[in-house]
């Protein structure tokens, strides 16, 4: 069979199809990356469409208060853009995804699949998040029931997710100008018709009434964190980033900023939306449901236009923004739930199957109601995210680039690897487990408030701790592999010379093979994965 973009045979049945796999577990070639900067961004940024931010941020509003919500909001984005962006920069410089990066930045091949299934639980969670608002909005709209409303909202996006990033560029591109203007201009309208709300929002004191109080805004910012691991999904994307030129330096780093870190700055605003509308909805018109996005729009739309148009308007929004995000919740979660499976089993049996197995899970928690403890979920959750992504981008900082103990090109092929490396390992136990422990008060009342700062503090100085103590000797199993051709150029970017894979027979670029003794040739990097477990790669002689 040949592969429609770069005209490689693939004799292999496990993939037979990479335009259809996505490159899931291994380097995005050259060949296929012919997106420019902006079109990639654009289809990275098309997944923070998610509502939920508006149901995070009325969820903190309405508890801790506008003031101690908006700081708390403030505080996770500080965070989230300071990790993002060494990650997105990694992943979009040498187009790899955030496991394959995680491999060799401190947690080894085997090692990373803690973190791979860390980030499958991610996307289906807010999977479902973004599942429940639109059945919510199915429901209010057309008076479909919840149960077959999640139903719906799942088998949706099954067919624009199965062609990976060459459709979902397109959705994402098209659908984004729609999405922007029926977002914030009735918000922005109603700001206008009744500027005195301004006040009112920043005068609520929430549940607690504490006014400005650390402890809210720490519990607030805590919620706001557990999206710290969509800079997952945004690399998912950003990895497709055509190779980093003179000519196109601007476009490339712009692109990046945008759609890696950036994505928080639309996040964070999006929440600070969802808790003034919250506030209005209290103040202004009295429902109950203030946390519910739906809610929140129908009752904005409904200052400008009348009640039947108020609700349709509403209802597309919410269809728009869930095919937006929940394309991209399915497609991440299926590469993550492959690379761990892959890895553990050594059998790759192909994106699709995983993104079943993504949505089935989605929907059994749908089903079970759990956005009626969103706040709960996410304030545990955070704790795992915080720990994960803060030990990669400090293992990307402090030990490649500025300690010079990890070594600075990615390695994600197995044999290269040590199966295990404490350095990230231990320090993401440290830093999750304690984090955990002082989210439900084992290490005192005070800490169980600042939970998200002890998994930061503690992943900021384990992760450089241990690898000087390991004195890095467990990032690599072995330098060589086996290669006369350079796997990168003096400048860093990847090579794109092309090899035979002796087990498959199809071509790859450069950093995606290398020499393998017991196969006697070039092997490419999936062929290695699901080969005998106990193979290892070794220099030619």
């Amino acid at each position: 069979m040949t592969t429609r973009q770069s005209g490689v045979r693939e004799a292999a049945p496990r993939s037979s199809d990479e335009t259809l796999e996505d490159y899931t577990l291994r380097y995005a070639p050259r060949s296929f990356r012919r997106w420019r900067p902006s079109v990639v961004a654009i289809t990275a940024l098309g997944g923070i469409a998610y509502l939920a931010d508006f149901s995070i941020g009325a969820t903190i509003g309405l508890t801790h208060g506008t003031l101690n919500a908006l700081l708390g909001i403030l505080v996770a984005a500080v965070v989230i853009f300071a990790t993002g962006l060494p990650i997105a920069y990694y992943c979009a410089r040498y187009n790899i995804d955030l496991d394959l990066v995680t491999r060799g930045a401190g947690f080894g091949y085997y090692g990373s699949v803690l973190t791979a299934i860390i980030f499958a639980t991610f996307t289906f969670i807010f999977f479902a998040l973004e599942g429940s608002i639109m059945a919510q909005g199915l429901l209010l709209g057309l008076g479909i029931p919840l149960w077959l409303g999640y139903l719906i909202s799942t088998l949706l996006v099954i067919p624009l997710v199965i062609y990976g990033m060459k459709a979902l560029s397109t959705l994402q591109v098209w659908t984004s100008p729609i999405w922007l203007i029926l977002m914030f201009g009735p918000v922005l309208w109603l700001i206008h018709r009744d500027p005195g709300m301004v006040s009112t929002w920043l005068a609520f004191d929430g549940d607690s009434g504490r006014g400005v109080n650390l402890a809210e805004v720490m519990l607030g910012a805590g919620v706001a964190l557990s999206l710290m691991a969509q800079i997952g999904e945004q690399v998912d994307y950003l990895r497709f980033m055509p190779t980093r030129t003179a000519e196109n330096r601007r476009a490339w780093w712009a692109g990046v900023l945008a759609a890696g870190p950036g994505w928080v700055i639309l996040g964070a605003l999006k929440q600070a939306i969802g808790a003034f509308l919250a506030v209005y909805i209290v103040s202004r018109v009295g429902n109950t449901s203030a946390t519910e996005p739906v809610q929140q729009f129908v009752a904005t739309f409904g200052q400008l236009v009348p009640g039947w148009l108020a609700m349709t308007l509403a209802v597309i929004l919410v269809v728009i923004s869930q095919i937006k995000i929940n394309v991209t919740n399915a497609y991440s979660g299926s590469l993550a739930w492959t690379n761990a499976f892959t890895r553990v089993t050594g059998h790759y049996p192909g994106r699709l199957v995983f993104v079943i197995i993504n949505l089935s899970i989605a929907l059994a928690l749908m089903e079970a109601n759990m956005f009626a403890v969103l706040g709960d979920i996410l304030g545990f959750y955070s704790n795992c995210a915080v720990a994960w992504v803060v030990t990669v981008a400090s293992d990307i900082v402090f030990n490649k680039y500025l300690l010079g103990l990890s070594p600075r090109l990615p390695e994600f092929r197995r044999g290269m690897l040590h199966a295990v490396n404490p350095v990230g390992t231990v320090s993401f136990i440290a830093s999750a487990g304690l984090s955990i422990a002082a989210y439900f008060g084992a290490l005192g009342e005070l800490l169980a408030s600042y939970s998200p700062l002890v998994a930061i503090v503690v992943a900021l100085v384990m992760t450089p701790l241990m690898a000087a103590i390991t004195r890095g000797r467990y990032y690599l199993r072995q330098r060589d592999d086996g290669m006369a051709t350079p796997r990168f150029l003096p400048d860093g970017t990847p090579g794109d010379t092309l090899h035979q894979c002796v087990a498959c027979e199809a071509t790859f670029e450069r950093p995606d093979v290398l020499y393998s003794a017991q196969h006697q040739g070039v092997i490419c990097s999936l062929c290695l994965s699901t080969g005998d477990r106990h193979a290892v790669p070794a220099p030619a002689q």
